[in-house]
């Protein structure tokens, strides 16, 4: 499985990589919208995006939408990772073609649900 994590938190990024490693997960970062399109168009097979909402050059809103109109790896699963928990900005990520919402802070365990919600099988 083949994950690209999106945030303009190096922090963020590393941890999710640390979380994700152990179950098997190959893993890719990007720190804005912008960067994480330029990868899926390059880079064919991701099985998951986990995308922040609030970034600087494109945030995750922008860059869901994108992916999802110009239909850069239709396939790929799309999770907004976020403290952003306004239903606007919920509706608005599905509107545009995420598939599921992961609130932050979060466990690995709620991760993990999340994923296989999505249908992924991830190793404990």
């Amino acid at each position: 499985m083949r994950v690209l994590i999106v945030d303009d938190s190096s922090f963020i990024r590393e941890y999710v990589r640390l979380l994700l490693q152990p179950m098997g997960v190959v893993c890719e970062e990007a720190g804005n919208g912008r960067d994480a399109l330029r990868i899926v168009s390059t880079e064919a097979g991701f099985d998951l995006m986990l995308l922040d909402l609030n970034m600087p050059v494109m945030n995750g809103l922008e860059c869901v939408k994108e992916l999802r109109e110009a239909r850069l790896s239709p396939a790929t699963k799309v999770m907004m990772v976020t403290t952003e928990a306004d239903n606007y900005f919920i509706c608005k990520a599905l509107e545009y073609g995420a598939d599921e919402f992961l609130m932050k802070p979060f466990t690995p365990e709620s991760l993990r649900e999340k994923m296989c919600m999505l249908g992924f099988t991830v190793a404990a």
